[in-house]
């Protein structure tokens, strides 16, 4: 008698971001100190940065407007009255051994975003991510580990104030997530928003966007959750969907063979592919939260509050849903043309000009898209501007040149600029359109290729797109397509 193996259980994840982004201010979050990037170490600094006696914080009025101009792009509800408190801490990059920063009255709260999936027949998915919160702090330092002392042979570390005092917002998103396809979405989705409201460059590289993950795993059909494992370290959005699909496999594994779960911070390690344990987990009372003595409340009147909503744009996802619904993009076009605010900008002008809106597409996302690559600039930056490339669509669809001849014209048109129509008048590039000319030309030559022409009418019906080419080839690329097609079908039938 033979034991039926058992049945293994199924998991599911449930998964939560927190990311600190960046705020593009020029000067830091309590003081005048400057917020660039990459200068020399500890030189963007000041008393206030310090913390040194006698010396008090006063809020950047423009870390507010980023704050609520975020919030509200992300669909929250932002405190008419809210606070700052003192979380305590001690690391060495922290150089008041506190961090001031909003706890249990944050500006923002209950707010969600969209992301975009695609189902296993291609189809897209849209899935709202909830948002528990988003509040305003300050940065800590950055520890440099810089090796081993030679004579003493002690390892040691390195510390740079500059980036304390930076302004943050901090986004903590509900357990939405269950893949780490869904959480790489929604930190891409993330970074789109911010950027397109043009209040941080979102620069993950740069340490402008990080975030950490909070996995866990729990039986199917069980309503409590697992037990929470945070990951940091992660520097591009592969990373977090790798990390997080890793840790998944690690707690299934460990709850199969009957492990607990510990409660703890883990590491990515890129080079391993791997989470390591890093520390456990501090829990809020840990931190010692009171309120910031220092600064007073944060009231945001009504008039203020429409004054920063009225200058938001329109988000990456209504403009995927306009492209699609409106412009009759397929969710593929739509997604890459509004992944950069820029690019759907020059996009949206061109079609505003009167452009085919799916031609316009596939040359902004496949000839001019590989020209900025290739070039290292931004779309802004190119000669080709939105109303040419309009002119040049118009002349495809009007037949006046054909795609092959567009392509001809566009190195130069990207790099000099001027009017496509003149460049192709100039050029002698209009299209062959005359049907008598045509028929002279496809007549010349049939007669050149005899062999050819039997073989065709023996059967091979593929030896038309040799005739094609042969027409093609005699007229520079000027023969349209289209009509060449239809009449030499007719010669060759005949």
């Amino acid at each position: 008698m033979t034991t039926a193996a058992p049945i293994k259980t199924q998991y599911e994840a449930i998964i939560g971001l927190e990311t600190h982004c960046q705020l593009s201010t020029q000067t830091k979050i309590f003081s005048p100190a400057s917020t660039e990037f990459g200068a020399i170490p500890n030189t963007n600094i000041d008393p206030i940065t310090l913390g040194l006696p006698g010396v008090l914080p006063v809020l950047n009025q423009k870390v507010l407007e980023y704050a609520v101009k975020a919030g509200l792009a992300l669909n929250c509800q932002i405190a008419p009255y809210s606070k700052f408190d003192r979380k305590q801490y001690f690391y060495p990059d922290l150089p008041k051994n506190y961090q001031i920063s909003q706890f249990d009255l944050p500006i923002a709260e209950h707010g969600w975003l969209e992301i975009e999936l695609t189902d296993d027949t291609g189809n897209p998915i849209c899935k709202k991510i909830g948002i528990t919160r988003l509040h305003m702090e300050e940065d800590a330092g950055k520890l440099v580990h810089a090796g081993s002392d030679r004579l003493s042979g002690s390892t040691y570390s390195l510390v740079d104030y500059n980036r304390a005092g930076v302004p943050l917002i901090e986004i903590v998103s509900e357990p939405d997530m269950r893949s780490g396809q869904e959480a790489a979405e929604y930190a891409q989705e993330l970074r789109r928003i911010v950027r397109y409201i043009d209040v941080s460059d979102g620069n993950m590289q740069e340490g402008s966007l990080r975030c950490d993950v909070n996995v866990s795993v729990r039986p199917w059909g069980q309503k409590e959750f697992g037990t929470k494992v945070e990951i940091k370290n992660m520097n591009s959005f592969s990373a977090i969907q790798k990390a997080i699909d890793y840790e998944i496999e690690r707690q299934i594994a460990a709850l199969e063979s009957g492990e607990t779960i510990a409660q703890e911070t883990r590491l990515w390690e890129e080079n391993s592919q791997r989470t390591i344990s890093m520390r456990s987990k501090e829990g809020s009372s840990d931190y010692r939260y009171f309120p910031e003595p220092d600064l007073p409340p944060i009231e945001v009147s009504k008039e203020q509050l429409h004054e920063w909503g009225s200058q938001l744009p329109e988000l990456p996802a209504q403009k995927r849903h306009r492209y699609e619904n409106e412009l009759g993009l397929s969710a593929y076009d739509a997604r890459v043309l509004t992944d950069d605010r820029l690019v759907a900008e020059y996009f949206e002008a061109a079609v505003a000009a009167q452009a085919n809106p799916k031609q316009t597409a596939n040359w902004v996302m496949g000839d001019i898209a590989a020209y900025l690559n290739t070039e290292r600039l931004k779309i802004t930056e190119i000669a080709l501007k939105p109303l040419i490339l309009a002119e040049m669509v118009n002349l495809i669809e009007d037949g006046t040149i054909s795609g092959k001849i567009a392509k001809e014209i566009l190195p130069e048109l990207l790099s000099q600029g001027g009017s496509a129509k003149e460049l192709v008048a100039q050029k002698g590039l209009s299209q062959i359109s005359d049907t008598a000319q045509l028929e002279a030309m496809i007549d010349q030559v049939i007669a050149s290729h005899p062999k050819e022409l039997e073989q065709y009418r023996n059967g091979k019906t593929k030896l038309q797109g040799f005739f094609v080419g042969q027409v093609m080839k005699k007229t520079s690329g000027r023969a349209d397509p289209k009509l060449t097609n239809q009449l030499l079908g007719k010669k060759l039938n005949g």
